[in-house]
């Protein structure tokens, strides 16, 4: 049979861009590397069968590894827009409390793109201590991404 023969490719990739829910929280594992988790909201409107704009939230829950990690922790907070690529991975443990089993579906990302500094899309630049006051109102802040002081060969993919 010819679907004996057919190779199949499998792909778990995900590609969120919202606004950070929460600070990331960045922690150690045991063995030294670094680990962030944070919250990011997208949403997505669209109109119903009667012409009503109709909208709905979607939360996401991110973890991102090594020097990613500690860059994210370090310029990214609450409110912060960007660009998640990574994959889908549900982990799942047994709660002591209650007994039960518990889970957790996350989006591992393997890229973390800082967006623009402004809070979200179509909101106007916020105050940011230190900022250029001869800026004119709506004009586009700048990322200010940290120093190239990273190897190549330490990031994770």
């Amino acid at each position: 049979m010819i679907r004996d023969h057919l190779r199949f490719m499998y792909l778990n990739k995900a590609i969120i861009i919202g606004n950070l829910t929460r600070d990331p929280e960045l922690k150690s594992l045991p063995s030294g590397s670094k680990v962030a988790t944070f919250g990011v909201a997208t949403n997505r409107v669209w109109k119903d069968k009667d012409g009503q704009k109709q909208e709905s939230v979607d939360f996401h829950n991110i973890v991102v590894f090594g020097r990613q990690a500690e860059t994210t922790a370090q310029y990214l907070k609450k409110g912060s827009s960007a660009l998640i690529e990574g994959r889908i991975q549900t982990r799942s443990w047994d709660d002591k409390e209650s007994g039960q089993k518990k889970y957790r579906t996350e989006i591992v990302a393997d890229r973390v793109q800082f967006g623009p500094r402004s809070g979200g899309a179509g909101s106007a630049p916020r105050e940011v201590e230190g900022q250029d006051a001869s800026k004119k109102p709506g004009e586009i802040d700048t990322i200010e991404y940290p120093p190239e002081d990273s190897n190549p060969e330490d990031i994770p993919f």
